[in-house]
């Protein structure tokens, strides 16, 4: 640290590449970055099935721009990013098919741009090795080809940060300025509350060394994709501290909570867990994840050493702040939270596995680089089982919810029309209908509204195994369909 900032992100090794490199040279080195993003692309569709319905929270999504099915209610922590990405496709065509093919390549061509942001402050095989290590993850190739926002949350990360270092470095490049704008609004347009906690660190420098331009970028970028949601927290929901609280109650109530083990727990292939009950996945499952912050931790010290430290620590500590508030502030877990964590945590993953595999000499190791590629084919081995049970799961849940539909439209439930109860979100996207609830988290309507609506298009109940009707459809006639109870509203 004794030679300033500028100095540990000028600083490099041996055969690392200058920023300003000839272009037939930056064209071989983006060779590496677009065969990885290409083979991201073609593993989502071998592996996660174009033909997977959408799961409850796409249907969310989605209904808010398609014209084949009625908006779902959508809560205070949700932001419009994900439906206007989806919206070129998702506003004309109802096929989940095309959907699928257009997320999966929208997704490599976000994985190429984003490796791209950090050419010349790595070498190519540190780029193209990081780019592999978060593509390969099973939560980055079932996540990817989905409407879902965490993936689109790290890409932005990725992009900012990078972009933020390169501009730090040239100091005069306007490019990487409008790169960090663009990385900021791309978060904070899918998640806003994860943006603001992926940029701390880097509004913490800027205002240290009196960046102005980049302050000016980072905040910018922020303001331009969180204004959307603010102004509907304004609209909507009495004002900006009203939505936040509102989106905390909906999480739990977000303050002191260790969540780390309901991330391990998570490691499984669970969507959602909540509440994260049950026992521990195999230790071959989270070895990876145990091992992850020490492989992280190595590659800083290998930057130290090389007097680049800034260029490694920033997108470590990046990766802490926007993993803190997921395990230690929220009493459940979900494996996608973590996506812009461990984007940013594979730069200096994968600096740290080829120090570990080579000399600084560029010589191989004879026994450490043998264990190293041992380690990454049984970690790649073991993410993909993972990411065959998920889908297998969760390609059966949702055509549960396609054979569900199928059978509320032969008692008559057709569009227009309202489902109500027991996973009415997902259930009223398959069968068109609106979705309604009269308390928690989704709550949109009431008792007596929904009775109203009845006597006016077919309305129907579902509860749970085990559970109760609702006192509105206590005397409404029931039907087991499944594991599920439905209630159908008399017509007249």
């Amino acid at each position: 640290m004794a030679d300033g900032a500028n100095a540990m992100l000028t600083g490099r090794r041996r055969g690392e590449p200058a920023l300003s490199t000839g272009s037939p040279r930056r064209l071989r080195g983006d060779v590496p970055l677009a065969v990885v993003a290409a083979v991201f692309t073609l593993l989502q569709l071998i592996f996660v099935h174009p033909w997977m319905g959408l799961g409850w929270d796409e249907t969310v999504y989605v209904s808010q721009v398609t014209t084949h099915h009625p908006a779902a209610f959508f809560s205070a922590p949700r932001a419009r990013g994900v439906s206007l990405l989806v919206a070129p496709v998702a506003s004309w065509s109802s096929s989940t098919e095309l959907l699928r093919v257009y997320l999966a390549v929208l997704s490599g061509v976000g994985l190429y741009l984003a490796l791209r942001a950090w050419k010349g402050l790595f070498p190519t095989r540190v780029l193209a090795t990081a780019g592999a290590f978060f593509a390969t993850l099973w939560v980055t190739l079932f996540y990817g080809p989905q409407a879902m926002p965490n993936y689109w949350v790290a890409i932005g990360a990725l992009i900012c940060v990078g972009c933020f270092l390169r501009s730090w470095q040239e100091r005069s490049g306007r490019a990487a300025l409008w790169g960090v704008a663009a990385g900021a609004a791309l978060m904070a347009w899918m998640r806003p509350t994860d943006a603001v906690w992926v940029t701390v660190p880097l509004l913490a420098l800027v205002l240290v060394r009196r960046r102005w331009m980049l302050l000016l970028a980072l905040v910018g970028g922020l303001a331009a994709g969180g204004v959307e949601w603010v102004i509907e927290a304004y609209g909507w929901y009495g004002g900006l501290g009203e939505r936040l609280s509102r989106a905390s109650e909906i999480q739990g109530g977000l303050g002191w909570n260790i969540a780390v083990d309901d991330q391990m727990r998570s490691l499984g292939g669970r969507g959602l867990c909540r509440p994260c009950t049950g026992s521990m996945p195999h230790p071959v499952v989270t070895a990876w994840w145990i091992v992850l912050p020490f492989v992280a931790a190595l590659g800083v010290a290998v930057a130290a050493r090389a007097r680049r430290t800034a260029r490694t620590l920033i997108p470590f500590v990046c990766a802490v702040t926007a993993a803190a508030p997921y395990l230690l502030m929220i009493g459940y877990a979900a494996p996608r939270f973590l996506q812009p964590a461990y984007a940013l945590l594979a730069i200096p993953v994968a600096d740290g596995l080829w120090h570990l595999a080579r000399t600084h000499r560029g010589r191989w190791r004879p026994v450490a680089a043998p264990l190293v590629a041992l380690a990454v084919a049984g970690h790649l081995a073991v993410q993909l089982t993972v990411l065959e049970g998920t889908v297998d799961r969760n390609v059966a849940s949702r055509e549960d919810w396609a054979r569900i539909a199928d059978e509320l439209h032969r008692l008559g439930v057709r569009p227009p029309c309202l489902v109500t109860g027991h996973e009415s979100i997902p259930i009223g996207y398959y069968t068109g209908c609106s979705s309604g609830a009269t308390s928690g988290n989704n709550e949109n309507t009431t008792a007596a509204e929904i009775v109203e609506t009845a006597r006016r298009i077919p309305v129907a109940a579902v509860t749970g195994p085990g559970g109760g009707a609702p006192g509105y459809a206590r005397d409404w006639t029931a039907y087991p369909i499944t594991d599920l109870t439905v209630r159908v509203a008399p017509r007249g």
